[in-house]
């Protein structure tokens, strides 16, 4: 079953020039290429589109921007650890005319399973916006537990989770007690396949779209068709990509703007506390794509 956002969404990077500034032009740019290889809607700020570093009216410009250039489903990462602001940032993104929100569990100050339920709950009845529940307790200190989940299945416009939690066999049991047109992304490249097979994702909002969508789309089709072999053929080819976009020494969103540069796409380096690529890692990523295209 295809999401109502398309099956492979891009996380996209935000675009700096040489002074760090926000490069909207290059953020077009970029969007448009995305769609025309592999991606069905976008992201945009994002943890991969360096969010927390980015002001809201850079957020607004560039949400803005790239809705009116693009077809596919623009999605705004709109969640902070400040419901106020979060409801502001949402309503600021209905207003850029964008398809849904991306709202993060709040992060560092790790609220009781009550706390996060009244953020969704007060973050949903300030729009009318569709929004997907981005739970990484990796970064946020904080899962969703699945009863939470299940209370707040009586919000019409939660739709759906970005998931990035790390336990198939959870998501599995959390896909059997939502409703069914609750839709399940996932939000890790590599567990895709995985989350598809298990528990009915119905695809994924990925880095390695940004130089993979194709395969990604291939993948994912194969699985939907009931192919899991070829599925998992594509999978194999794509090992490399999973592997090259985060590490200890260059985290995400770092080693996709060095393939990006490689690519010829104007995107700059990250902002601080990210900052610019070590040495080595655009020698890689054009390692990466050699073997994916070889493959």
């Amino acid at each position: 079953m295809t999401g109502r956002f398309g099956s492979v969404i891009t996380a996209m990077v935000t675009p700096f020039d040489d002074n760090g500034a926000l490069n909207v032009d290059a953020a077009v740019k970029l969007a448009k290429w995305l769609t025309d290889n592999g991606s069905d809607g976008l992201v945009l700020a994002g943890t991969t589109g360096e969010g927390p570093v980015l002001t809201d009216d850079e957020d607004v410009e560039l949400w803005r921007a790239v809705t009116e250039a693009v077809s596919v489903p623009v999605i705004a990462g709109t969640g902070t650890n400040d419901t106020r602001h979060t409801i502001e940032l949402t309503k600021r993104a209905e207003d850029s005319g964008v398809a849904g929100a991306l709202v993060v569990t709040p992060y560092y100050n790790r609220p009781a399973q009550a706390g996060i339920e009244a953020h969704f709950r007060a973050v949903a009845a300030e729009t009318k916006l569709p929004i997907i529940i981005y739970d990484i307790p990796i970064r946020t200190g904080r899962r969703v537990a699945r009863d939470t989940f299940v209370r707040l299945s009586d919000v019409g416009n939660i739709v759906g989770v970005k998931d990035a939690a790390l336990d198939v066999a959870g998501s599995a049991a959390l896909r059997a007690a939502m409703p069914e047109s609750f839709e399940v992304y996932s939000g890790n490249d590599d567990q895709t396949l995985a989350l598809m097979a298990s528990a009915g994702a119905v695809g994924v909002i990925s880095v390695a779209s940004h130089w993979a969508g194709v395969y990604i789309a291939e993948m994912i089709a194969a699985a939907e068709k009931g192919d899991l072999g070829y599925a998992a053929e594509v999978n194999r080819r794509l090992l490399g990509s999973w592997d090259f976009q985060t590490s200890e020494a260059a985290p995400n969103p770092i080693p996709t703007k060095a393939m990006m540069r490689v690519m010829g796409h104007s995107v700059g380096q990250c902002r601080l506390p990210m900052g610019p690529a070590p040495a080595g890692l655009e020698d890689e990523a054009r390692r990466v794509l050699a073997n994916l295209q070889r493959a």
